[in-house]
Formats: C-alpha cells, structure tokens, sequence
C-alpha cells in the first residue's frame, strides 16, 4: 500500500472524506486537532461535516465535474460509510490519490454476501448464510437454515433496514419484496438465538493493529441504542472476540479503522456478525472514554501516523444514542435539563432535519459503577428531545 509518501508531514494537508454525516464531521474535529485540513463532499450543502470547512463540495461521486474538484482538493481520502460503489474509489486511486480503505477493501466488505465468503475462506466463525436467488423459497432455504432465518440486502443494508425475519413462506415473499426495494440481491442468515451483541473497534496501519474493548451493544428497533463498555464478559470470550476481530480485519486486507459486530450465543460461542469499514456507532464512547477516540485513530491510521492508546480513562462507560422522536425541523429544548448532570457528555449532530429513529446525537457517562452510570445515562437520555 503507498501510504509512506503521507507520513512525511512538511507541509500543509488536506484529509478528503466522502461523506458530510456525523462521522464525518466527528472525524474531522480531529483531524482539525491534530492541524490538518478538510474537504467534503456530500449530496448536500450545509451537512453535520460540511458545516466545518470552506473545502465544502456539493455532488456526489456520480458527478465527475465535482468529484474530481473534490479529488484535486484533497492529498489523501477517507470515508464515513462503505456503500459507494469502490469502482469509484478505483477510479480515485487512478487520479493518483491514496483512499483508506482501499477499493479492493471496500470491494469485500459493501457486499455482505462477499464479506461472508471473505471470512468463511479462512475460517472465522459465522452463522449459517447461502444465496438467494430466482428459485429459492422458503421450503427450500428452511431445510438449511432452520425454520427461522433472516433475510438481508447484499448491499445498502443498516441499523436493520436490510434485514427481514423469515418465519414461512408468506413472510419470506414479504420480506423478499421489500427487501429488493432498497438493492436487487439478497443473501440469508441462520437465525443466532443470541445471549449478547458485541462489538468492537479494530485500527490498523502497515506497522501496527490495535484493539479497542469489546463491548456490549442493546439494539432498539434495529437500531443501536445503547453500547456498555467494557462487556460484562469472561476474560476468556473477550480474548476470543478480539482475536475473531484482527483476523476478520485480515481476511478482507482491511488497513484503517473497522467496527466489527459479533454475537455471543447460549451456547457460549463467538460468532462474527458484520463489518464496516469506518468509524461505528459502537465505538463514540471512546471520545470520553478513552486515551485516544476512534476518530482520532481514523485519521491517525489513514495518515499511516503511530496509533495512540485504546486503553480506558475510567472503569467503565455507557453511551446512548439519542433518536428522533418525532419527524420535523431538529431543535433542541431543554439543554439546561439535560445538562445539570456534570458527568454528561452530550453530543448533537446537527443534523436539520429529525425523523422517528434517526441518531440525531448521543451521551457518554463515565463511572466507577456500571449499574449507577447505566441508570444515570438512561435519565439524561429521557430528559432529551431531538
């Protein structure tokens, strides 16, 4: 990988991040930390990210007349999200311009059906999964994958969008024609009875790879809710979780920044659910909760710079994502409520817009007791409304 030539850092650099969501702009407080510069492109003016540089490129990477003003702007590029198509990442590194993740990374890793297959090859452990395609029924797929199993969008699937539950025939036709709105393929899962969902952050560069706690996530509607560091889980699952994880990280020739998303079953087995290249959900509460965040390491890694420290400041942590409660304008009403508890770190995106269940911000609450800083996180979080 040619990521030397950015480690020799003489003059002024610009991070290009495809991308204007929250982690891109969460991204880019860092790298304005640490004295680079920014430019986004995103499909709108004035996104969470966008609002932070005057390298603001409105477009997207479908229109070559603003990508490549965006590509010409930037020294090195990154992303906040794996579904743009990584022949358009290929035609970026073509301009001459390093993208981390790769586009042979992304290649593996935005198909979910490919990303399963990258994994199988070299044996980390998965649920079940086979193709779907114009034959299939439920009949058929149940005899392999048991009388429940879910069905998944091989690509532009998240915070469950993608997934449906198949239980018979009837919801397997369901779930298919929904399910090919969002993206024409489909692929389908065993059904995990799980004991809990994990989740950890993985950063690599070409000289060193670190791991961040594995921690427990609480999924709401599909969406993550609430991420418990660290997971309440023997030393022995943790050692597991975080070997599934480098390796996964190997398997799809992953150098950057990767949150990976396992499940503990009943029976006490690691399974690895998903990947996503890119800072994660799971992983906001190291902004407060570690010596150095996840953002930080995004740019450190995409820089090839040394990785700083994932170990924890307190005992533990608990994040809460704060979720559109009603659709409209996104206003804020009660900040002095919710900020009386001086432990609370709060977090709003700035996004215009707030919809049912979209992540419009979070809090961290730090603590030398799990039950207490878990009981005060889910206080705050009632007191907010986006």
């Amino acid at each position: 990988m040619n990521i030397e030539k950015v480690s020799n850092l003489n003059e002024p650099l610009c991070i290009g991040i495809l991308g204007g969501g929250q982690l891109a702009r969460m991204s880019a407080y860092q790298a304005y930390k640490l004295g680079f510069d920014v430019a986004i492109i995103e499909k709108e003016k004035d996104s969470p990210a966008g609002r932070l540089t005057h390298n603001e490129f409105v477009g997207w990477v479908d229109n070559k007349r603003v990508l490549n003003k965006f590509i010409e702007c930037s020294d090195i590029i990154t992303l906040e999200n794996e579904f743009i198509d990584y022949k358009y990442l290929a035609y970026i590194e073509k301009k001459g311009k390093t993208v981390l993740p790769s586009s042979k990374n992304i290649s593996l890793i935005q198909d979910k059906l490919t990303q399963k297959e990258s994994f199988a090859k070299v044996g980390i452990p998965t649920a079940k999964f086979t193709t779907v395609d114009k034959e299939s029924s439920y009949s058929m797929l149940s005899k392999i994958l048991g009388k429940s199993f879910i069905l998944k969008s091989r690509k532009m699937g998240y915070d469950g969008y993608g997934n449906a539950k198949v239980t018979n025939e009837k919801t397997f036709i369901e779930g298919s024609n929904i399910l090919k709105s969002r993206h024409n393929e489909l692929f389908t899962e065993e059904f995990i009875n799980f004991n809990k969902e994990l989740a950890i952050m993985v950063v690599r560069t070409n000289k060193e790879i670190k791991t961040y706690p594995v921690v427990e996530t609480i999924q709401k509607n599909h969406i993550c809710h609430t991420v418990i560091a660290p997971a309440q889980i023997e030393s022995g699952i943790k050692r597991q979780a975080e070997d599934i994880a480098i390796e996964s990280v190997k398997a799809v020739a992953g150098f950057g920044l990767f949150g990976v998303e396992l499940f503990l079953t009943k029976e006490g087995e690691i399974l690895l659910n998903e990947m996503a290249p890119r800072p994660h959900n799971s992983g906001h509460y190291t902004i407060e909760a570690c010596v150095t965040s996840q953002f930080e390491n995004h740019i450190r890694s995409v820089l090839n710079l040394p990785l700083g420290s994932t170990s924890m400041v307190m005992p533990y942590a608990v994040m809460i994502n704060l979720l559109g409660k009603e659709n409209g304008n996104c206003t804020v009403d009660n900040y002095n409520q919710a900020l009386k508890n001086d432990d609370v770190h709060l977090h709003v995106y700035g996004k215009a817009v707030s919809r049912i269940g979209r992540k419009m911000g979070h809090i961290t609450i730090l603590g030398n007791d799990l039950e207490s800083t878990l009981s005060q996180a889910r206080n705050v979080e009632m007191m907010v409304s986006l």
